[in-house]
């Protein structure tokens, strides 16, 4: 790959419960105003590529038509839906990088979008759960219980990760008081994240509902666009490197679960194709649908040894003033997990940090960023380099 795609405009909602009554709406709201961001026309645009996973309760699918619908100005323009779980956001942008590319097309929209908060807590777990494989892990019969399974066997083989689990909920919280998009604007801090009680339950043993991502509304838009279309922009984020792996094994049956291999290797793949070492990143965006998947994640990408993780967030070396920081948007666990629209959100984040345009969330030093998004248990892995300028 000679020219690098690049993301020239975005846009994005805040995530909670949004007064949007479907999907459509949501995207509406993102789709004309990521192309204007651009500096684009509708008439530039040669394809939407779309990201929605499907918690809601309606029986609506065709959910690439409706961005036509919401936005007519979109109507004539050939759309297509992605979908990969809890990765459905960053299925649909590599999508549109693919096309971008192999030289279909010249700019391509990406809208990511989920109404979630409509659903009965019931049908959520059940939708969610179908992230996992339902023959092995569909036992265990949610979807925080898989991920509680993993920090139980942490525990098992390098002690109580607890401690751990609660810092990172806290540093995310923290960091998502500055995010105007974030679900969730509040300080809860460390005694809180750390302690089960009536506000903070136990939702699957050892996980607290501080643990766990929140339920959450909203959609989030990328414009994505060569590198000749680019130079005409008022600035521009270029796509360095990207990968993409799977891991075809069940969650129990891999040869060690704690390992996320395959997040490994995306994340591997992604620095080489970018030529850049994990000493060369300004920040990460990562995929905390659960505190001990941000955690198995410093491990899976180098930032710790296995079992050592749980050291990183005790000396404070992902806080946003720390040596390494993760997660400066709040993450998912802030923010929020509106599934379809998650990937899409934390490349536009990265994006808006590295063009110093993150307000309040604004690091001093922010020229390359990594974003890492996940379906499943580590099952759907998509890691990015992006980088500032041209």
């Amino acid at each position: 790959m000679t020219q690098h795609p690049h993301l020239t405009g975005w846009a994005h909602t805040r995530f909670g419960k949004s007064e949007q009554p479907d999907v459509e709406s949501l995207m509406a709201e993102v789709s004309a105003a990521a192309v204007e961001d651009s500096g684009l026309t509708p008439d530039d645009i040669d394809a939407v590529s779309v990201g929605v996973y499907g918690t809601d309760t309606t029986n609506q699918r065709f959910e690439a038509a409706l961005v036509g619908t919401g936005t007519p100005e979109l109507a004539g323009v050939p759309a297509v839906r992605s979908e990969n779980a809890c990765a459905t956001g960053s299925a649909a942008l590599y999508a549109a990088l693919d096309m971008i590319e192999a030289g279909r097309a010249r700019a391509v929209l990406v809208v990511g979008a989920e109404k979630m908060t409509r659903a009965p807590a019931a049908t959520v777990t059940d939708v969610l759960l179908g992230a996992a494989y339902l023959p092995t892990e569909g036992r265990y019969g949610s979807f925080p219980a898989v991920f509680a399974w993993l920090a139980r066997e942490y525990a098992r083989r390098y002690g109580d990760p607890r401690d751990a689990l609660a810092r990172i909920a806290a540093k995310n919280h923290r960091n998502g008081v500055d995010n105007p998009y974030a679900h969730l604007r509040r300080d809860l801090g460390y005694e809180f994240c750390v302690t089960a009680s009536e506000r903070n339950p136990v939702v699957a043993d050892p996980l607290l509902r501080t643990d766990c991502s929140m339920v959450s509304d909203g959609a989030a838009a990328i414009v994505v666009t060569t590198a000749d279309v680019a130079r005409a922009a008022r600035r521009a984020v270029a796509v360095r490197g990207r990968a993409q792996a799977n891991d075809p094994m069940p969650l129990t049956s891999r040869p060690d679960p704690l390992a996320f291999d395959a997040a490994a290797a995306a994340f591997r793949g992604a620095l080489r194709e970018a030529d850049v070492g994990l000493a060369e990143l300004d920040l990460l965006e990562t995929h905390d649908c659960f505190t001990v998947a941000e955690l198995l994640q410093y491990e899976a990408f180098g930032l710790a040894e296995p079992g050592k993780g749980s050291l990183l967030p005790a000396e404070g070396r992902t806080d946003r003033d720390g040596a390494f920081p993760v997660n400066v948007s709040g993450g998912l666990k802030a923010k929020g997990h509106p599934i379809g629209a998650t990937g899409v959100s934390q490349h536009v984040l990265a994006a808006m940090q590295l063009v110093g345009e993150a307000g309040g969330m604004q690091l001093p030093r922010a020229r390359r960023a990594a974003v890492f998004n996940m379906g499943g248990a580590a099952v759907a892995n998509y890691a990015t380099v992006l980088e500032a300028g041209r």
